[in-house]
């Protein structure tokens, strides 16, 4: 694809947004550089406001539009990012936003991400999940996960999942990319025995499912404790077409253990 087709694409791109003082990067690194000067009982409480008072939000595209519910990015590359699109696939930037490029295009087979995460620790890995799980009048189903180990370039489909249809969320270990966890709801309409959370630890080869209520709950959010990687928190949601409520929130003690029940929402 050339530099002139990359906004031009026929796959459906999304909106993203990003919080950033003017167009520039330079007041960015300004506000960087002031953080950095802040004192040690700053650092150790409240962020003093007038780090960020002049950041504002923008459209930074791509201008096609669309719908997004999947971002991700890294420490390493401050200027780098990635988002789902629901109907066109993976989309990365390099420059803060400036430019995207749509980078699964004639690359894998399914044109819904849903679900996406970035190794922190080696940023050119980079795991998508398919499928929408923000229920609405029309919606496309996904098939499973992908993985990207050379930033896109090139992509690998997952064996385990590709029967998922709809991938909630990915996360993965801060310091081991082959550890990735995938919070699964499975069939949009009907019951599905797929549902729940799965783990792998050899880079997505195989997964096992750690989670698991019933056929009729799938799993729609998850999130790695930054303070301990091995205690996981995620978000089970009795649905099918229509939406109906959280169902349960869950917490795992360790990623080899089965998560059990924390707290439970309505019925």
């Amino acid at each position: 694809m050339t530099s002139s087709t990359r906004f031009t694409t026929a796959a459906i791109a999304a909106l993203a947004l990003a919080a950033i003082a003017g167009s520039a990067p330079a007041p960015l690194r300004a506000a960087q550089a002031a953080a950095g000067q802040a004192t040690a009982g700053q650092q150790a409480g409240a962020i003093d406001p007038s780090l960020y008072s002049g950041m504002r939000w923008r459209s930074i595209g791509p201008a096609r539009g669309g719908r997004s519910i999947a971002v991700g990015g890294s420490d390493a590359r401050p200027y780098e990012y990635w988002f789902g699109a629901t109907g066109g696939g993976a989309w990365k930037t390099t420059d803060g936003g400036t430019t995207w490029e749509p980078m699964t295009d004639g690359k894998i087979t399914s044109s819904s991400i849903g679900a996406l995460a970035v190794c922190q620790s080696n940023p050119d890995i980079v795991y998508i999940g398919g499928g929408e799980t923000q229920l609405r009048g029309n919606i496309i189903q996904g098939d499973g996960l992908y993985k990207t180990t050379d930033g896109g370039k090139t992509w690998t489909h997952l064996e385990d999942l590709r029967d998922s249809q709809a991938i909630s969320r990915i996360r993965v270990h801060p310091t081991d990319c082959d550890v990735v966890y995938a919070a699964v709801f499975g069939h949009i309409y009907d019951e599905s025995p797929v549902r729940g959370v799965y783990v792998s630890t050899d880079g997505g080869q195989r997964f096992r499912r750690t989670l698991f209520r019933d056929e009729k709950t799938g799993a729609v959010d998850l999130s790695i404790d930054a303070q301990n990687p091995r205690v996981l928190y995620a978000g089970l949601w009795e649905a099918f077409r229509s939406p109906g409520g959280c169902r349960a929130v869950v917490r795992a003690a360790g990623s080899s253990s089965r998560p059990t029940a924390a707290t439970r929402g309505p019925s």
